[in-house]
């Protein structure tokens, strides 16, 4: 992979490392050693705006290429070398649960958001989460981080995802054909965009529900300007979601 050399911050003059950086290529082939461990990459960004830059344009594309390197392929397949809402946020969705507070997006129970070790998305979990119409649409979905025993919520679950090319998506396109309004304060925690709410929109199906095992009417997800989604659902207890079959 050929980088381009940069020795000094150009992007801060408040920055302290006025005396230089280490090339692009030598922090790329430490990183490589490392296995883009996104700790580091994480507190290598908070060092100075050049490192922030390097992380954002390198160091999280490589991340998410290791991390789910067929995912990524598709991802890219339309000819992109970007994605929608940059590397670092796709970075972020694959290993961060964003939670929720109270009076937030899920305005009933506050939980903290959390890191994970790790999580698989799927394809063809996500045809489950589009309306017939929309199957044609690429979108890959997380399983569910279960938070156990949340009280009157029982056992609930977060899950997420990200669209491919979602600019050019039936979702969108019906987003906007339905008016669907923007949520007024919240924002997508991976890349800062404004929400659709797919539940006032009227576009979760019953598939959803059955794919993750849960209560057909407690389950809600937004879908951000740059595709990413993010939802809740109440799960069903493990003897009753086993008999659970998705409709045909």
């Amino acid at each position: 992979m050929i980088l381009t050399k940069q020795y000094r911050c150009v992007h801060s003059a408040s920055c302290q490392c006025t005396k230089g950086h280490l090339s692009e290529d030598v922090i790329f082939l430490v990183f490589q050693h490392m296995n883009w461990n996104p700790k580091t990459i994480a507190a290598l960004s908070c060092t100075c705006k050049w490192f922030d830059d390097l992380a954002k344009r390198v160091l999280w594309k490589e991340f998410c290429r290791t991390r789910a390197p067929k995912m990524m392929v598709d991802l890219q397949s339309s000819g992109s070398h970007s994605v929608d809402g940059n590397w670092r946020a796709l970075g972020k969705l694959f290993i961060y649960c964003s939670g929720c507070k109270k009076g937030g997006l899920f305005n009933s129970i506050q939980i903290p958001g959390h890191f994970v070790n790790k999580t698989r998305f799927s394809r063809t979990s996500g045809k489950s989460f589009l309306l017939p119409q929309c199957r044609t649409d690429v979108l890959y979905v997380s399983d569910p981080c279960e938070h156990l025993d949340q009280g009157e919520e029982g056992d609930v679950g977060f899950f997420r995802g990200v669209f491919k090319s979602f600019q050019m998506s039936k979702v969108r396109k019906m987003l906007i054909k339905r008016g669907a309004q923007l949520h007024p304060t919240e924002a997508c925690p991976y890349c800062k965009a404004k929400l659709w709410s797919m539940l006032q929109a009227k576009m979760i199906p019953q598939s959803a529900s059955c794919r993750l095992g849960a209560y057909e009417d407690c389950i809600e997800y937004y879908v951000c300007l740059n595709g990413h989604m993010l939802g809740i659902c109440s799960l069903l207890p493990l003897s009753d979601s086993e008999e659970v079959s998705e409709p045909e």
